[in-house]
């Protein structure tokens, strides 16, 4: 497939296009300059530029929205809510039929939720009145209407908190647990071979054409359900997060799969 990437010079795009590199045809776009080891095409652009992004959509199989911006309350607002809009937009334009889009989990699970438990991805949204989560919800729900009134599957994963792999890997003395860190934390390689499960999954097992997943590793006391990545996505996360929610000194093994990368 080609897949376009918008935003993707920020903390998990070099983790999905790791996951995607040799199994797809990648075009980043960034309004920052890639690394100079890049080897893929790229195209300056942000992705509140509704021009800028149907161009770059022109020949895609699938969009990938990884953009973010938080703090400024307009751009925020142009990035995370308009830039869903001209996604979809090229979308419709050039008939592409899958969407990948990002956020944040409190974007559907805000304070209202907070005492709650077994929360899930197809509860109704409550993203309170925060900037960020609110522009990211704005956005997801117009990927919603566009999904539901043209040929288009969209797929929303939402990220609860992220870590490298030498906050976990084996040896690592210097690591300090529990300090700063939460039980729903999910490794960066997993983050992005989540993105993989979500444009190769087959169409005929999404029950709508607009569905959400929560990225994140199982948790015992079930605060978060995360079965439905795992069950319709096949996703596996490499790291389960034992070792967070047991308050265990001892460090964290790979389950059969060697040093984490």
């Amino acid at each position: 497939m080609k897949i376009l990437i918008l935003g993707g010079n920020g903390m998990l795009g070099p983790w999905v296009i790791k996951a995607l590199n040799g199994r797809h045809e990648i075009t980043v776009t960034d309004i920052n300059d890639p690394p100079g080891n890049f080897n893929h095409k790229f195209i300056k652009l942000s992705a509140d530029d509704l021009d800028g992004v149907v161009e770059a959509s022109d020949g895609m199989d699938c969009i990938v929205n990884l953009s973010v911006l938080r703090e400024d309350r307009k751009l925020a607002f142009d990035v995370s809510t308009r830039g869903n809009y001209n996604m979809m937009v090229a979308a419709k334009t050039h008939g592409i039929r899958r969407i990948i889009n990002t956020g944040p989990q409190s974007q559907m699970i805000g304070p209202q939720y907070e005492w709650d438990h077994n929360l899930n991805p197809d509860m109704p949204p409550a993203p309170g009145t925060r900037l960020y989560e609110i522009t990211k919800a704005l956005g997801q729900e117009i990927c919603r209407v566009f999904a539901e009134r043209h040929d288009i599957y969209v797929l929303t994963l939402l990220y609860y908190n992220m870590r490298h792999t030498w906050n976990f890997g084996p040896g690592q003395d210097d690591t300090v647990y529990h300090n700063d860190m939460t039980p729903y934390t999910t490794l960066w390689p997993d983050c992005g071979t989540a993105i993989q499960k979500a444009i190769e999954v087959s169409e005929i097992k999404l029950a709508s054409r607009s569905e959400t997943f929560f990225v994140l590793p199982d948790i015992p006391h079930a605060k978060y359900d995360a079965k439905k990545i795992k069950t319709i996505l096949g996703w596996e996360p490499r790291y389960h997060g034992e070792v967070l929610w047991n308050k265990s000194p001892r460090k964290p093994v790979s389950q059969s799969h060697g040093a984490f990368d």
